[in-house]
């Protein structure tokens, strides 16, 4: 969720501040219902939120969203608050409410997004690509990035299920398709080690978790990018490099989840990957400038 606060700032152009907070009982329970106090709410290990109060703040979850309320009273509404994802209070209470489309949430102020904001930008990717091309020179082209998730409360990453995609992934690799794999700490061990039996000997690499992350680096470096489905976030940012996109189907199943992958396939973003991948031209996922010109938009009509 951080992140996705963090590519909404850039996007906007500004330099943000980050305040991370944990809230102290009864409204950690309570929240965001009970109203905040910024005063005795906060646990001591929580950043200070004090003024001046921003010209712009950005939000998400549940526990932010007191704390957004409570800096726009203290401002005297001043402050522009934008809160990314349901806020689980009435949106006209916020200036702005980014939800993404499968949602189904509508209102005056509600911006809708396709897919989650994200910090992936061409700029980030060219430099991130141009640090870890020395080091991927040996790998054959194309290139597939392969983002591996892993289980969450809707879906599950076994081992069986790992060994049927490394199957698959070998198979590409057999092709003279070069293979640059970056596991997620969800991923797990064991699952990881899967991956490097199956692709041991052939044109792939597997980030073993040392030293710089290389994920920015592969999405860069790569010419379609395979992603597990069971990160909105994850096939979000794939999805914005505009580069093909295939999507990893995983055991389990969730309606929100189905339709959020419904819409991007309607929409021509992404596709279901099947074992073959080939180049084709999607439909740009453009949600993070969207979002952003509207905050500016917004901030500029209220001066």
């Amino acid at each position: 969720m951080e992140n996705q606060c963090l590519g909404l700032a850039e996007a906007v152009g500004a330099t943000p501040v980050v305040k991370r907070i944990h809230l102290k009982t009864p409204w950690r329970q309570l929240s965001p219902y009970l109203p905040l106090s910024l005063d005795h709410g906060l646990t001591p290990d929580s950043d200070a939120l004090a003024p001046p109060w921003p010209d712009l703040l950005i939000t998400s979850g549940r526990q932010a969203v007191g704390a957004a309320l409570a800096i726009r009273r203290r401002s005297g509404g001043r402050t522009f608050c934008v809160h990314i994802q349901n806020p689980g209070v009435p949106f006209g209470w916020l200036d702005l409410v980014v939800m993404p489309a499968h949602d189904r949430k509508v209102g005056p102020n509600v911006m809708e997004s396709l897919g989650a904001l994200h910090r992936v930008t061409a700029a980030r990717l060219a430099a991130e690509a141009a640090a870890f091309a020395p080091e991927l020179d040996h790998l054959p082209r194309p290139r597939v990035a392969v983002l591996v998730g892993g289980s969450n409360g809707v879906y599950q990453l076994t081992p069986a299920v790992t060994a049927q995609l490394a199957d698959r992934l070998a198979t590409l690799a057999r092709q003279g398709i070069g293979l640059m794999v970056t596991p997620s700490r969800r991923t797990g061990p064991e699952n990881e080690a899967v991956l490097r039996q199956h692709l041991q000997g052939l044109p792939a690499v597997v980030w073993d978790g040392a030293g710089a992350n290389p994920y920015f680096g592969y999405l860069g470096l790569a010419d379609a990018v395979l992603c597990t489905g069971d990160s909105v976030s994850m096939v979000s940012e794939a999805a914005s490099t505009g580069k093909p996109v295939y999507v990893i189907a995983l055991e389990g199943k969730s309606a929100k989840f189905d339709r959020f992958h419904q819409l991007m396939v309607e929409r021509g973003v992404t596709r279901p990957f099947t074992g073959v991948v080939e180049n084709w031209t999607p439909t740009p996922l453009d949600d993070t400038p969207r979002v952003a010109a509207e905050v500016l938009r917004r901030m500029a009509a209220r001066r």
